[in-house]
């Protein structure tokens, strides 16, 4: 395939995807969400295979072709030559450039459809009706909607238990519109999307990924040869043994260095992005909503901050014709004229230019709901959602599953739970309050992922069966002072089943029998 036909037909299908947004109504019903559902994964399989040809075709590096540009000196290069030289250069790189920009789009599209799909596969799930056996979304699609008994009725089942947020699929950047959306945001909405690009960015300690060094030894013909080698990160405590053993003992080491990595919790930019842009959106939305009746309970006169905020629109970015569109002071000191008169008119402010104590008083009030509220949002769901989503599942699941953060760390180090350790309260508080979103204020929350990772390696070798929604909630009610009916309610549990794992818990952790002793040493080793 050419390549200005690979670039136009994925720019023609990214455009197809924008031009169809997604309806969350009635995701409850069986037929809308297999529709859903089918629709993003045939939109991924599609984008998938673009990015395969893509990369075929070298679009992961576009620029290298115009390596071969400037390798002439310019004694080597005519008059006649350079000119042509130039405009073949320019071509290419817009060449590369197109083809750089659209890869780029089309990785965001993928990612952005695995989240989507990640979080639909953790929402329902289907019944067979004649045997019983569950079946995820993916196994149902892939055996065309037809149980191993034969049977072809399902009964859909919705897990009220399991970690996800439908609600930001409306929101991602499914048409690898992530510039669009970034830009789009409120003033709020961009604050916050650095919160939240911080919290997915939280990095781990650095790990050694690979040893480089300079070495010096003589060949077999007696010649001193000097060279860069690369050893893998196994070699680090015995690299030195590693380079004798190769090169001979008389090998010196003339220059090392050790090359880290730190990888995020999610470790993948375009699923960070997506993420990240889906929450704030989402976020967004949910202050659209609520924040009037916030602003109503807080505010002394809404009313007249609403009038105030409409003076201010409506000057601050009209420019007179008597002014010269160049002359920028002038302009301001119009605009600055003319909001004062307005305030004045309506008794907003003082024949000083001063505005009245209440309306300042109730601007400050907006402000801080604003920055110590609103901004939160959109982090309070991100951070509950991963600390939920590690609580409530196992390791192997976290491996194998799909869920709904793509490229999520299987285990959070030290470094990397550090952005659990805030809480923000007010946020909280406002989605009990506002909204049907449950969230529990739990503090030190990364000290709870560590009791939880700890906990998982105890158990590695075991085969008992745990239920891990409710042994996470199980972990929370004996390391906090949370009511277990509320960490119940919030992951939707019943308290029965998180009893049961309490009692599990305490076995292992503290036996009392000889023969839970032993069994404890056995899984031990």
């Amino acid at each position: 395939m050419q390549e200005s036909v690979l670039v136009n037909k994925a720019e023609n299908y990214l455009i197809e995807i924008a031009n169809d947004p997604i309806d969350m109504s009635g995701i409850e019903e069986f037929d809308n969400f297999r529709n859903l559902y089918f629709k993003l994964d045939d939109r991924l399989n599609y984008l998938q295979k673009l990015k395969d040809d893509m990369d075929a075709q070298g679009y992961t590096t576009p620029f290298t072709s115009l390596s071969k540009y400037g390798t002439k000196t310019v004694a080597e290069v005519s008059i006649d030559e350079m000119g042509e030289s130039s405009r073949h250069n320019q071509i290419f790189r817009m060449k590369a450039n197109a083809k750089k920009n659209i890869l780029d789009r089309v990785k965001s599209a993928i990612d952005s459809h695995r989240i989507a799909l990640g979080n639909l596969e953790q929402y329902g799930y289907v019944k067979c009706n004649s045997c019983y056996k569950k079946y995820s979304m993916s196994d149902y699609k892939r055996m065309e909607g037809k149980c191993t008994c034969g049977c072809q009725g399902f009964t859909f089942k919705i897990r009220r238990e399991a970690t996800h947020r439908i609600g930001i699929i409306p929101y991602l950047p499914l048409s690898g519109n992530y510039m669009v959306l970034r830009n789009g945001l409120s003033s709020y909405g961009r604050e916050s999307l650095k919160h939240v690009m911080n919290i997915l960015k939280q990095e781990r300690k650095g790990v050694v990924k690979t040893i480089s060094l300079v070495i010096r030894f003589r060949d077999a013909n007696k010649r001193l040869i000097r060279k860069n080698i690369t050893l893998d990160s196994e070699f680090v405590n015995n690299y030195e043994e590693e380079v004798r053993r190769q090169y001979g003992r008389n090998v010196r080491i003339e220059a090392l260095r050790f090359h880290r990595t730190k990888p995020a919790i999610i470790d993948d930019n375009h699923a960070r992005t997506a993420l990240a842009l889906g929450y704030v959106k989402y976020g967004e939305k949910i202050i659209a909503d609520v924040k009037d009746e916030i602003l109503k309970r807080r505010l002394s006169d809404f009313k007249r901050i609403n009038k105030y905020d409409e003076i201010i629109s409506e000057y601050e970015n009209v420019t007179p014709d008597f002014i010269d569109p160049y002359d920028l002071d002038a302009i301001e000191a119009w605009r600055e004229m003319q909001i004062e008169k307005n305030l004045k008119s309506m008794g907003y402010m003082d024949k000083f230019g001063n505005v009245t104590r209440s309306l300042r008083r109730d601007l400050k009030v907006r402000d801080n709901i604003y920055k110590n509220i609103l901004t939160n949002i959109a982090s309070t769901l991100i951070m509950w959602d991963i600390f939920r989503y590690y609580m409530t599942t196992s390791n192997n699941s976290r491996k194998i599953d799909i869920g709904p953060f793509p490229y999520i760390r299987v285990e959070l180090d030290r470094e990397q739970r550090k952005v659990f350790q805030a809480t923000h309260h007010k946020a909280i508080e406002t989605l009990d309050a506002y909204t049907d979103i449950k969230i529990i204020p739990v503090e030190e929350m990364d000290l709870l992922l560590y009791e939880k990772f700890k906990f998982e390696k105890q158990i590695r070798n075991s085969r008992l069966k745990f239920n891990h929604v409710a042994l996470g909630a199980a972990l929370i009610n004996q390391n906090s002072d949370i009511e277990l009916s509320q960490i119940s309610n919030a992951f939707n549990v019943n308290e029965s089943r998180v009893k049961k794992e309490i009692k599990n818990i305490d076995n292992i952790r503290n036996p009392k029998s000889d023969k839970s002793k032993k069994f404890l040493d056995l899984i031990k080793k």
